[in-house]
């Protein structure tokens, strides 16, 4: 790998977000937008403050997973993948680079995201609040990293936006934010325990009420690793090819 390179193919992908500024909208306004709506919701109530902050770093995974898909999709199926991968440089660094893109948006959107939470809707936790936005951000570079896998066995756009169902809507139901995974049947703490989802809402849960633990540390290390594991799985669906 080449710093050099992945910092190039990072700093492409910035300039092309930033000629698209629905994208950008689409960013970081659609998780205030749902926070806000969240609050207004459940106004008067301990809901918002029970559920807000898992929430505040699920949705930045929703949307970059939305957003990156569609972005690679595109990269895929308009030729400029192929003509970079023409180019002398190492599919991690093509990779590293646009995970790097997306993780410098996902700090702008956890910061806007966290600012409006914990400042104008009165979110309180009881962990460091920091540490909230650093999960925020690692939920966002992992649906980025999802989203960048699941593109190659897209087509077209509507088939990537289809994966949203397929693999964001049962994680978001299993990983214990509507009921207690203690609650659910053996057979869906099976399916839980094997999805990333589930270790980043623990860990956001835990930063909430303040109680870490060791847990918390396998939480951080699990969504970790599969980042690491989602950006070489893309990788292996890059195919080089040679002018």
């Amino acid at each position: 790998m080449s710093l050099r390179v992945t910092l190039a193919v990072a700093a492409r992908v910035l300039a092309q977000l930033r000629r698209d500024p629905r994208t950008i909208a689409l960013i970081v306004g659609v998780p205030c937008l749902l926070e806000a709506l969240l609050k207004e919701l459940f106004r008067g109530g301990p809901v918002f403050q029970h559920a807000g902050p898992p929430l505040l770093g699920l949705f930045p995974f929703v949307t970059m997973f939305l957003v990156t898909s569609i972005t690679m999709l595109r990269e895929r199926t308009s030729g400029t993948l192929e003509r970079l991968m023409t180019m002398p440089l190492a599919k991690l660094d093509l990779l590293a680079g646009y995970g790097l893109a997306f993780a410098l948006v996902a700090v702008v959107q956890a910061a806007v995201v966290s600012l409006l939470s914990f400042g104008l809707l009165g979110l309180h936790v009881e962990g460091a609040r920091i540490v909230v936005v650093a999960l925020a951000v690692a939920n966002a570079v992992l649906g980025s990293a999802l989203g960048l896998f699941v593109s190659a066995f897209a087509q077209t756009e509507f088939q990537a936006v289809q994966f949203m169902p397929a693999m964001v809507f049962p994680q978001i139901l299993l990983c214990g934010l509507f009921v207690d995974r203690e609650a659910m049947a053996t057979w869906l703490r099976w399916i839980s325990d094997a999805l990333p989802l589930t270790y980043a809402y623990d860990a956001l849960a835990r930063t909430a009420t303040g109680t870490y633990g060791s847990r918390f540390v396998v939480d951080v290390c699990v969504v970790g690793g599969c980042i690491l594991v989602a950006l070489a799985l893309g990788a292996a669906t890059l195919r080089r090819r040679t002018a």
